[in-house]
């Protein structure tokens, strides 16, 4: 008798840890189960608008991903690295070698790749009578360079 009592006391126990985690005002037990049934209901249908939702911005993202950069101090000017998932970025080389222009920076090696993806290394060094750049300002001007040539693109 004495564990009927103890198996009843602890569903009890459940019943009104589920009723305070679905935020229930109901009394009698029948009722917790029913909004708890409703609740679990509402979280799937949460899960299914953001699970759409992540696969919508997946395909976005997928579809016209932006290029990466990365920009290091050498002794003498900057290391560029760009690169992107996509290997056809007409134009994106152009408009990253105007930024260097832009900045004053002259292309002193450069490597460029598009066979399974583009692919940009290059070392730019301040030209004389420009003034210094660091490595931020170079940075900022690639991202800017390369968020121009995406608003070109996506206008063709």
């Amino acid at each position: 008798m004495a564990s009927r009592e103890h198996k009843r006391e602890a569903m009890h126990e459940k019943l009104q840890l589920l009723r305070s985690i679905t935020n229930s005002r109901a009394l009698n037990d029948s009722s917790i189960v029913l909004d708890a049934s409703k609740y679990i209901e509402e979280l799937k249908q949460k899960v299914e608008i953001l699970n759409q939702d992540l696969e919508t911005a997946q395909t976005s993202s997928d579809q016209n991903p932006l290029p990466v950069a990365t920009v290091e101090t050498l002794e003498k000017g900057f290391l560029v690295n760009v690169s992107s998932d996509n290997k056809s970025c007409p134009g994106l080389l152009v408009s990253i070698l105007e930024a260097f222009e832009e900045l004053g920076l002259n292309v002193r090696e450069a490597s460029v790749s598009c066979a399974d993806n583009f692919q940009l290394q290059a070392v730019g060094e301040n030209e004389e009578q420009a003034e210094s750049n660091d490595a931020q300002v170079v940075k900022e001007a690639v991202v800017q360079a390369i968020k121009n040539w995406s608003g070109n693109t996506e206008l063709e």
